[in-house]
């Protein structure tokens, strides 16, 4: 207080300063630019060597010189009037007074050389420090701080390790004998030490070096010796890497000696900012499916964490699935729900939201409660992205859903339990990430679900489609880069999916989906017409997406056949895209004409598109040609309806016409085959047509002899292509033929008689 008191009364006792402050900055800087003073140099610094006695001396003689003999002083209020007096402020308000008056006069004030001199001295002499320079002080410094870490705890065997660590970590130019030696004489420095490494930054680097080039019996000793101390080691801030270079570069024993530590700890350590990651990678990467149903349960309360014997999960019987959980006890119901929101919601608000283990949580969660209960209605608020709230966290939580499988399958199944304005919040957070999600095992399936169950087909052609394929739909000629974007698409093993799932040709196509994904898909179309959040058909919706998406397919066909049938996928999005029936023969013409223009020329040839080496380019021919692939039930091709106007089957004669013979010689030859089977009224060649092709055959008719082969028979006793084991008769071989040659090249043949 008495600091403050003799502030306001120095502002009392003068007023002017107060005001008249701007106008004497001002006032000095001026006078400093119109009249250059000489600046007075400071003696350099005294070296260390110079005695004690001169450095008083000079010291004396440089007070003396300094105006007015003034120097710092720390007088009280009763000798200064106020508090904070000092004598470098009274030669500024001297200083101030003299350019006042010398203003006032007329004359130009000139700023007090001795003054400056004595700033300047000042400044100079904080190098000065008990006769040394900066630079032997700062070694000085060094050498202390040396002689500190010297004096700690294993500080000699930390130094030997580290610089057998420099050695070490140098890959590429140590050879693998002296490495060797380095390792062993790393080892004998940190066994029975390693608690005394792990805890430092720079130590623990030392360690890890070392797992990383020992043998397994050496990681198991160095993880038994951490045993007890994982839980700590995965709170630590460096430790904690630690345990991942142990997990990675050790066996099943290692991790059975980790994971277990960890049983009980669950909810402490998912809340801690260092040890919730390392859980979290054991749990999605490491784990067994017994120790991830252990560590999972403890969401489930607070009983799973204390009444747990690990030594028993081995033998127990433990599962994740709530529903289980809920089946045994069902009068514990409501706690272990409350529980396990409770868990779910605190990380959500902490905006920890990336946890694999968080999404198995939260769709076990979703998965027991009912769309009517009130649960379900606090959920989906939990998870409802707020647009006016620019601090909502949610955007993020729903993206980092998308990328796991648990979270992907929660948010196919609230997109079909949920109304339209909800699953429009929902997909406006994806937007600007659509293409990443295409290419996602996880994320893709969420735009596979948009497809299935948003009614608004519109609202997917104007935010999916256009930033899935990167043009608007509604150019007529699309750019380059947006051809481009479409072949990788649907080269992609997964984000094929995405172009031809809207199409409705391969819905049930076991090559385009997996048998599991097509009953999630089936699922959540049937939970969409339950709950009444769907009422446009399947086929109605399909069609809408088909007329909005095709013309930037075909337009990819037409110009970029050749690259896509150079891989598989993209022989079959040809396949797909051609035998579409959501568009008129003409929108077909121009991809048609260029898929069998690739087929001229010499097909023996290796850069040829449809050589032998591409047998899947030559499979999408021959579907093609067929005009579809053969319905088993139905007894017939599948063809789409406006196939037939395409005539496909003429444009490829009149390619290969001139070359049919090694066509039909070649891997190829069921081409041929169709180009003869198909009729005219589904498509196919006229009865001139045909007549020409097989004249062209019978001139070859050697050839396809040579090629067709025939059955071998298998003598008795043998077998073709394998060793025949010892005591092995033949018996039941007898009698049996195996096919050889090309069996389209007999079919022709057979045609030709």
């Amino acid at each position: 207080m008495a600091g403050i008191n003799g502030l306001k009364r120095k502002s009392a006792a003068n007023p002017k300063s107060q005001s008249g402050g701007k106008e004497f900055k001002k006032l000095k800087t001026t006078a400093a630019k119109e009249v250059k003073s000489p600046v007075l140099t400071a003696k350099p610094p005294l070296k260390a060597s110079s005695s004690s006695t001169k450095q008083a001396k000079k010291e004396e003689a440089k007070e003396e010189s300094d105006s007015d003999g003034l120097v710092e002083s720390d007088t009280t209020e009763d000798e200064n009037g106020f508090g904070g007096f000092s004598a470098s402020e009274a030669r500024e308000e001297t200083t101030t007074t003299d350019l006042d008056s010398a203003e006032e006069n007329g004359e130009t004030a000139l700023p007090d050389k001795k003054s400056s001199t004595y700033d300047d001295n000042q400044s100079k002499g904080r190098v000065l420090q008990e006769g040394q320079t900066s630079k032997e002080t700062h070694a000085k410094q060094k050498a202390l701080a040396k002689e500190r870490k010297l004096a700690k705890p294993n500080a000699d065997s930390i130094q030997r390790s580290k610089k057998l660590w420099e050695r070490l970590r140098r890959k590429s130019h140590v050879p693998k004998q002296e490495r060797e030696q380095l390792v062993s004489e790393l080892y004998e420095i940190i066994t029975g030490r390693i608690k005394d490494f792990v805890f430092k930054h720079d130590s623990v680097r030392v360690v890890q070096c070392a797992l990383k080039y020992a043998n397994m019996q050496q990681r198991k000793m160095i993880a038994n010796e951490l045993k007890g101390e994982y839980k700590t080691l995965a709170e630590n801030r460096y430790a904690k890497f630690l345990i991942g270079k142990l997990l990675v570069e050790g066996d099943a024993e290692i991790r059975d000696i980790i994971v277990p530590e960890f049983y009980g700890h669950v909810r402490r350590m998912i809340n801690h900012p260092e040890a919730s990651w390392i859980i979290d990678d054991i749990y999605r990467q490491i784990a067994t499916s017994r120790q991830k149903a252990l560590l999972l349960r403890e969401w489930y309360g607070a009983e799973f964490s204390l009444f747990k014997n690990p030594s028993a999960a081995a033998t127990d019987n433990a599962t994740s699935e709530l529903s289980t959980v809920l089946a045994s006890a069902p009068e514990k119901r409501k706690p272990i729900m409350s529980y396990l929101i409770q868990l779910i919601n605190q990380l959500i608000q902490k905006r920890m939201t990336g946890f694999t283990m968080l999404h198995d949580a939260m769709l076990q969660y979703f998965l027991n409660i009912s769309a009517a209960s009130e649960e379900y209605t606090a959920f989906t608020d939990l998870l409802r992205p707020d647009s006016s709230d620019e601090s909502d966290g949610t955007p993020d939580l729903l993206k980092n859903l998308a990328f796991t499988s648990s979270g992907s399958r929660l948010l196919c199944l609230l997109l079909a339990q949920s109304s339209a304005k909800d699953r429009r919040a929902f997909l406006k957070v994806f937007k600007d990430n659509i293409q990443l999600m295409a290419c996602d095992p996880h994320a893709h399936t969420i735009l596979l679900t948009a497809y299935t169950v948003v009614d608004d087909t519109r609202e997917i052609a104007k935010t999916i489609l256009p930033e899935l394929i990167g043009a608007k739909l509604s150019d007529t000629s699309p750019p380059d880069s947006a051809l481009d974007n479409i072949v990788q698409l649907a080269t992609h093993l997964v984000a094929r999916r995405t172009l031809l799932w809207p199409l409705g040709s391969t819905t049930n196509s076991k090559v385009l989906l997996s048998p599991p994904l097509q009953t999630l898909l089936e699922d959540i179309r049937r939970t969409s017409i339950d709950t009444g959040t769907s009422k446009k058909q399947p086929d109605i919706r399909t069609a809408e997406l088909s007329h909005a998406l095709l013309p930037h397919l075909l337009a990819t066909v037409a110009t970029h056949a050749a690259d896509l049938l150079a891989t598989g996928f993209g022989a079959q999005f040809i396949s797909d895209v051609l035998l579409s029936s959501h568009t008129d023969a003409a929108a077909k013409r121009p991809a048609a004409e260029a898929v069998a223009g690739l087929a001229g020329g010499d097909p023996t040839e290796s850069e040829h598109p449809f050589c032998d080496e591409r047998p899947w380019a030559g499979r999408m021919l021959k579907v093609s040609v067929l005009g579809g692939s053969y319905d088993a039930e139905a007894g017939r091709v599948a063809r789409p309806e406006n196939w037939t106007e395409v005539r496909f089957p003429g444009l490829v004669w009149n390619s290969i016409k001139g070359k049919i013979v090694k066509w039909a010689c070649g891997g190829s030859s069921f081409v041929v085959v169709n180009l003869l089977e198909v009729q005219e009224k589904d498509g196919g060649l006229s009865e001139e047509e045909k007549t020409e092709l097989l004249a062209e055959l019978k001139k070859e008719k050697g050839a396809l002899e040579e090629v067709a082969g025939g059955a071998e028979k298998i003598e008795p006793g043998k077998k073709k292509g394998k060793k025949q084991k010892k005591g092995e008769n033949g018996e039941g071989l007898e009698g049996k033929a195996k096919v050889k040659g090309n069996v389209g090249a007999r079919m022709l043949l057979e045609k030709l008689k």
